[in-house]
């Protein structure tokens, strides 16, 4: 049987960052949201908005091949890295650096759901089937507990903000994940025409380019 279609969490806004030690707090990562679907040796990815990103099927299938499971369906960020690894998002959508993808859930391996288990539960079942090294897929950076202390990492390094959740909370569309941006990243300008319908798109200028 083919897998099924999942509906990916969205995170709220938050306007400030805490700390719980509860909660877990991930980087952000500024590129295209995406649900790795992964069966019969191939990859495909699947936007939040449900859109195939066919751009992206060559990755996906070299990253069926790298991470060596029947069937799986991830959580996570396709991104386009710099030599400091951090996601360049002109580049990913212009196509100048190769894609990598940064998985930070996995909701479905070998047959089984995997979403009615904890946060914490599922993210060791994602540990487990990752490539000790791969200069292609990796799992997102995070602490626990700490997240006013990760978001002043973040702002410092001019990047996007950072994303919390709940340790013990399942995944489902009741679920509650929180984004805090930093106000001052400096990538977030002209992004609104990027994907404004009514602007034809131009190769190497901003215009819509992809349907997230």
């Amino acid at each position: 049987m083919p897998l099924p279609r999942l509906q990916p969490i969205i995170p709220t806004w938050r306007k400030e960052p805490f700390d719980d030690p509860q909660w877990v707090f991930d980087f952000k990562y500024d590129g295209f949201r995406g649900l790795c679907y992964i069966e019969q040796g191939r990859g495909r990815f699947i936007s939040r908005n449900g859109n195939a990103l066919s751009r992206f099927d060559d990755f996906g299938d070299e990253l069926a091949a790298e991470l060596e499971v029947d069937e799986a369906i991830l959580d996570g960020e396709l991104i386009a890295a710099d030599e400091t690894g951090r996601p360049q998002f002109y580049d990913l959508i212009r196509a100048t650096r190769a894609p990598t993808y940064v998985a930070f859930d996995i909701l479905w391996l070998a047959g089984t759901d995997l979403r009615s288990m904890p946060l914490s539960e599922r993210r060791k079942r994602l540990q487990a089937i990752l490539p000790a090294s791969s200069s292609i897929i990796s799992e997102s950076l995070s602490v626990v507990g700490k997240g006013r202390e990760l978001f002043e990492l973040t702002c410092s390094n001019d990047l996007e903000g950072i994303v919390a959740k709940r340790l013990d909370d399942p995944y489902g569309p009741r679920v509650r994940w929180l984004k805090i941006k930093n106000r001052d990243y400096s990538q977030k300008e002209g992004r609104a025409d990027l994907f404004d319908r009514s602007r034809p798109w131009k190769p190497g200028r901003s215009g819509r380019v992809l349907q997230r």
